[in-house]
């Protein structure tokens, strides 16, 4: 593992803590898709079908779980938290996100590394995290307003892309033979999704103010 990929873990990492420290904390979970928490939820459910089958490391296995486990207990706790489940905001959430599960998959279907069950689910995994975070910005860009910690949130998913481009560009030097091309081609155009995003973050932080998205 070299540093680019464990900096993208780190700050995928810090990117859940943050949502679940606002949910707990808040008791809310207003300013966040629950669409886009649900694709996440089953970006990882089919990309670690190996998790019980193929073993790499203990750092491994326990990223995986940890990423599966905090996957669900959002949902979960968006969907059926007594007080947390008020705060959804249902009518701004209306992204038609099981297009993009449709799409995916027929994706996978025709662009895979090899035909077998696990590849076809990996790069159907791979195509869906590529786009799932658009039911997030749909619904930020039509609150207008968007809180610190659904700002940070975003702004440390979006980073975790960043530093797995860089992962890749580094293992393409270093490595012999590098395959993973589709999830190349994927992070590209997931990060591309972030731009105006980052523009936004960065100039409310430049100017001390608050995150606000054009409508």
């Amino acid at each position: 593992m070299n540093i680019f990929r464990f900096a993208g873990d780190m700050t995928h990492l810090i990117s859940i803590l943050v949502l679940l420290l606002k949910i707990y904390a808040t008791k809310s979970c207003s300013g966040i898709s629950l669409k886009t928490q649900e694709l996440y939820a089953l970006v990882f459910l089919t990309r670690y079908l190996d998790l019980f089958t193929d073993f790499v490391s203990v750092y491994n296995t326990v990223m995986k779980l940890v990423f599966i486990a905090s996957s669900l207990a959002i949902v979960w706790c968006m969907r059926m938290h007594r007080v947390v489940r008020r705060s959804y905001d249902k009518d701004l959430d209306t992204f038609r996100h099981y297009f993009l599960i449709l799409a995916s998959f027929v994706l996978a279907l025709l662009v895979h590394e090899k035909f077998t069950f696990q590849e076809i689910f990996w790069a159907f995994s791979i195509y869906l995290e590529a786009l799932a975070i658009l039911p997030q910005l749909v619904l930020l860009q039509r609150s207008g307003n968007v809180d610190n910690l659904t700002g940070q949130y975003v702004f440390f998913l979006g980073a975790y892309r960043g530093f797995y481009i860089l992962n890749w560009i580094y293992r393409y030097f270093t490595e012999q033979y590098f395959s993973r091309w589709i999830a190349c081609v994927s992070g590209l155009i997931q990060t591309a999704l972030y731009a105006d995003f980052f523009y936004y973050y960065f100039i409310s932080w430049k100017h001390n103010a608050k995150l606000q998205l054009p409508a």
